[in-house]
């Protein structure tokens, strides 16, 4: 059967205005006001002082100053090879100028969500959503409704909006806001020619000598730079006047204080002779060579991590050690200037990670030490995330077996509760998804479906479909490979459900009409007798999805008589529920109200209060349709209530919908309009859009 939708607020509290049955209005307090006026502000505090770029800085300036009305948002693009410096800019002028602009400064960096070269733009989008406080819950489901949306919310604000790392105008035009008195500053190797919005280009080049001086004294208060100005020219000429590469130099002169700068220089300038590598790389090379042994292993090692943000965690798992001796070497790589840190972790230079690849291939060009490392970390992380899955949807449908502990691995996590393992399951769900076609690709087919099903459970509560799309496609291929039938037939049903969100519902129907053909050859134990009706049930939803709802019933019906034949109650409980709701929408009153009783009935016998406010609701609709009022009140009341005591949203707004319907039956227009208008507070209060008003 398909696992229960499982939807959560991340907690944060408002003022709530709430009306119970409601004879009078109340409030709920929650955090204070200022919770809700927070304007948004993205971007790292600055680490030190910026200098140079005054005439770019003077363009943008002058851009905005003679930016016209109703000409769309100005949009800034600063293009320049890597390492020259765009993202300092484009930092810096946003926080100079976030002054002007009160709604807020945004930023997406547009690398953390391309996957194999392609922009996952939906996921791009929800990421600004979810700097606008929209609620993800509220977060419209497909890429068009999301951009819609941010059009919505952003139409009369003045905000400040830094786009990194695009290589195509088509990734930009999505994520820029609707009102013209805002500001994007875009960030690009090269000229974006398929951009349709006027922009004005801010190309930035190689720092000239005297600032990239200037750039090296601010991150280096040492003498040696003043006392030896002929070892500082050439230091700065090695640096090719990049920004990246004066970061790394600065730390390395700073690490040997003692050695005068010409013997430093000269080293650096004898191994280029030697090996006749660019003056860059050779500074990179002497950063490098100035690491502790397991430092310089893990700095090599650390291009294999699936996601732009490091961990000390899997960095442990790379190197087979605990996480605090992972969090020195890290610092240690800060140190040395290889590594940056942001606000949701370390981040490693483009260009150092291009070195780091060089020296592992140098370093191991059999590749051993590489497919070792990777084996160790798709292992944790295939180990870890089947733990937090266990621990945030309890037991569960699964097949795959979990991985044992690596014995001269880091210790297992602890997971504290169900919210715990969701936000690590959150965090780290690019790396996953990631490992699921690293896996694959080493053909470690097990390992790549295996970590699908912990991606299941993650996606039913925080949906990124875009992003799971390709790693489900991967699940089914890997479960294929393994001709394991279970495995072939549970991963076209997860990758079904996504495929339909996405409006590809051919597709989907595919994918589950093979699910469907392939159970039929499945043994006769419970969990495959589930699985066969958990494929029915999920060719029903989609069935009813679509409009057939004759195909639906019978879907639902055949997978209720398996799970009735296995005593499997919960799941006759799920599957009564679907026919009742597909009987109300075929305007079939009656028979949607004895199977929704019955199943409403079993919920409340179960203690599955998620389940019976569920099923309440929909009995409350169906007896709403057959005329008895009152017994439905009661009924949607109860469900507002639960809804109120779980902290769902969503269900709040849709219990507090179908009251003003009721009351509008009962001849209370006035009790109506007050359900309405709180139900609009809540949707105001999580960034959602008002639903047009529907009976």
């Amino acid at each position: 059967m398909a696992d229960e939708t499982r939807n959560h607020l991340d907690g944060r509290a408002h003022v709530v205005v709430q009306s119970g049955r409601i004879e009078q209005l109340h409030q709920h307090i929650g955090g204070g006001p200022e919770a809700d006026t927070a304007v948004p502000f993205q971007l790292p505090p600055a680490r030190h002082r910026f200098a140079n770029r005054v005439a770019e800085q003077e363009r943008i300036r002058r851009a905005v100053e003679d930016h016209a009305p109703q000409a769309g948002p100005l949009v800034a693009l600063l293009t320049g090879i890597g390492g020259v410096g765009k993202t300092a800019l484009g930092f810096h002028v946003a926080r100079h100028l976030a002054g002007r602009y009160p709604d807020g400064v945004l930023h997406v960096d547009l690398d953390d969500h391309r996957r194999e070269g392609t922009v996952e733009l939906a996921e791009a989008v929800g990421e600004m959503l979810a700097g606008l406080r929209v609620e993800k819950e509220w977060r419209e489901r497909s890429f068009a409704a999301r951009v819609k949306q941010l059009w919505t919310l952003t139409r009369d604000k003045q905000l400040v909006v830094v786009i990194d790392n695009a290589r195509f105008g088509s990734e930009v035009a999505p994520l820029l806001p609707a009102s013209d008195r805002s500001l994007a500053l875009v960030t690009s190797q090269g000229t974006l020619y398929d951009l349709d919005v006027a922009a004005v280009e801010v190309p930035l080049g190689p720092l000239p000598a005297p600032d990239a001086v200037e750039l090296l004294r601010h991150l280096v208060d040492d003498p040696r730079l003043a006392a030896e100005p002929e070892a500082l020219a050439d230091l700065v000429e090695g640096c090719a006047g990049l920004p990246a590469a004066l970061l790394v130099a600065g730390h390395w002169v700073r690490k040997y204080r003692r050695r005068p700068l010409s013997r430093l220089v000269g080293e650096l300038t004898a191994e280029l002779r030697e090996k006749g590598l660019p003056m860059v790389e050779a500074v990179w090379d002497a950063a490098y060579e100035g690491l502790d042994g397991e430092a310089a292993r893990l700095y090599r090692l650390l291009p294999l991590l699936p996601a732009p943000v490091i961990g000390e965690e899997p960095a442990a798992a790379l190197l087979g050690c605990g996480y605090d001796e992972a969090a020195d070497l890290l610092e240690e790589l800060r140190r040395a200037g290889l590594l940056d840190e942001g606000v949701d972790g370390w981040r490693m230079h483009d260009l150092l990670r291009g070195h780091a690849e060089r020296r592992l291939r140098q370093a191991d060009p059999a590749g051993a030490e590489r497919d070792q490392a990777l084996a160790a970390l798709i292992r944790w992380y295939r180990r870890q995330a089947a733990r937090a899955d266990r621990t945030a949807a309890g037991p569960r449908m699964t097949f795959a077996p979990q991985p044992d502990p690596a014995g001269d691995g880091p210790d297992d996590l602890l997971f504290e509760d169900k919210a715990h393992a969701l936000r690590w399951l959150e965090r780290h769900r690019a790396a996953l998804s990631g490992c699921v076609r690293l896996a694959f690709d080493a053909g470690r087919y097990e390992d790549a479906w295996g970590l699908c099903e912990p991606l299941w459970t993650h996606y039913l509560d925080h949906p990124h479909p875009g992003e799971v799309l390709a790693a489900f496609r991967t699940g089914v291929e890997a479960a294929d490979r393994t001709e394991f039938l279970p495995a072939m037939v549970r991963m076209r049903c997860q990758l079904a459900r996504p495929l339909w969100e996405a409006g590809r519902h051919e597709e989907a129907a595919r994918q589950l009409g093979q699910a469907v053909h392939a159970a039929q050859a499945l043994g006769t134990s419970f969990e495959e007798a589930r699985l066969r009706a958990s494929a029915l049930e999920f060719q029903g939803l989609l069935k009813a999805e679509t409009g057939d709802l004759t195909g639906a019933v019978a879907d639902f019906t055949a997978s209720r008589e398996i799970h009735a034949r296995i005593g499997n109650a919960y799941g006759v409980l799920l599957l009564t529920h679907q026919e009742g709701k597909v009987a109300l929408r075929r305007g079939e009153s009656q028979e949607a109200v004895g199977l929704l009783e019955r199943a409403h009935a079993a919920a409340v016998e179960q203690g599955r209060e998620r389940m019976a406010a569920r099923t309440g609701f929909e009995l409350g609709r169906a007896l709403r349709a057959v005329g008895r009022l009152q017994e439905a009140d009661a009924l949607v009341v109860a469900a507002l209530e639960s809804a109120r005591r779980r902290g769902s949203a969503t269900e709040e707004v849709r219990a507090l919908g179908e009251l003003a319907e009721l009351a509008e039956a009962l001849g209370e227009a006035g009790r109506a309009e007050e359900y309405r208008a709180e139900a609009g507070r809540i949707v105001a209060l999580q960034g959602g859009l008002p639903a047009p008003h529907t009976s």
